[in-house]
């Protein structure tokens, strides 16, 4: 299930460019890894395609996160890192933005749902963070962590509106055609966009001719109506697994840059994320949370009609509780 093409070849400008990504890498480099490629022999005959995996899992915090929040929080002034830093999230940009402050000895507060994953909740306070809880259901994240930040003097990091985010979750795409050359489609999991704008940025520099999908689930498609309808759209809290992308509305930094740069959306069920989590771990032997599983789910259970071409999919991280583990397995 895909939205028609939103890509013209004739964009607006943006204020970002793969310069702006580049200068990125150089910054968080000192303090991150790059991450792994994989192949699997089994997956690519099942899906007649050769697939190459980007472990995004294997990243420091699981996941991808940690890239846009590392770049953002280095290139506060003296007075601000002094003061601190207040983000919102689940799970994984609670992590990337614990991390990073830790790394850079700056206070972190994190405003994270009552409901968020145990594992995510026990490894940010295990960065030193301190986590003010919320009701998702009834109240504004968003607007917590902006009362913090007014009352206490702390910097917002946002999960994924935010330019200087977008160009760290870049780096992922950088290090990708750096590893594999000539990709003919990049599949990513979407959520606020951050991954998504990011690594759009890149391929489509590096490739103009490539062909970019992002991966929503099914209840969960904020990014699929928005771009349907041509504005952005609001949705209810999705009901989903995949914890990481339960966004409810598109950015405005990430809808423009989506909007221009990325062929479709791909839509999937929890089932599906669920098959997808069990063919990583059985067969690849990889741990992959459900947002991390969502670009292999759309190959997987062929919501794109392509033969023989060169995918790449972006497994954005590993985060996951014991007990959508168990139900994956």
């Amino acid at each position: 299930m895909t939205v028609s093409p939103p890509f013209t070849n004739s964009p607006a400008p943006l204020p970002l460019t793969i310069r702006d990504i580049e200068a990125a890498a150089n910054r968080i480099t000192p303090f991150l890894q790059p991450t792994p490629l994989f192949t699997s022999r089994t997956f690519d005959q099942i899906v007649h395609n050769q697939c190459f995996f980007k472990g995004e899992h294997y990243q420091r915090g699981g996941s991808f996160k940690v890239r846009g929040a590392m770049n953002r929080i280095l290139q506060l002034g003296t007075g601000e890192r002094e003061r601190g830093v207040v983000a919102f999230s689940s799970g994984n940009h609670s992590q990337g933005v614990a991390i990073a402050a830790k790394t850079l000895g700056i206070p972190a507060t994190i405003v994270m749902p009552n409901d968020a994953p145990q594992a995510k909740r026990q490894a940010t306070l295990g960065y030193g963070a301190e986590i003010v809880d919320y009701d998702r259901q009834q109240q504004d994240r968003e607007a917590i962590a902006q009362e913090l930040a007014r009352e206490r003097g702390l910097t917002l990091i946002p999960p994924y509106d935010d330019w200087q985010i977008i160009a760290g979750q870049g780096t992922v795409a950088l290090e990708l055609f750096q590893q594999v050359a000539d990709l003919d489609v990049l599949m990513v999991p979407l959520g606020g966009g951050g991954l998504l704008s990011g690594c759009s940025m890149v391929a489509r520099t590096v490739n103009p001719t490539i062909t970019i999908y992002g991966v929503e689930p099914e209840t969960g498609d904020d990014f699929y109506q928005s771009l349907q309808k041509g504005e952005r759209v609001r949705i209810p809290v999705p009901d989903t697994i995949a914890d990481g992308i339960r966004t409810t509305y598109p950015g405005v930094c990430t809808f423009a840059v989506i909007r221009q740069m990325v062929d479709g959306v791909l839509l999937v069920s929890d089932a599906e994320i669920l098959q997808a989590m069990r063919f990583l771990l059985y067969r690849m032997k990889m741990v992959v949370e459900p947002t991390g599983a969502v670009a292999v789910a759309a190959l997987l259970s062929h919501k794109l009609a392509i033969q023989g071409k060169r995918v790449g999919l972006v497994l954005s991280g590993g985060n996951v509780d014991a007990e959508i583990l168990a139900q994956a397995l």
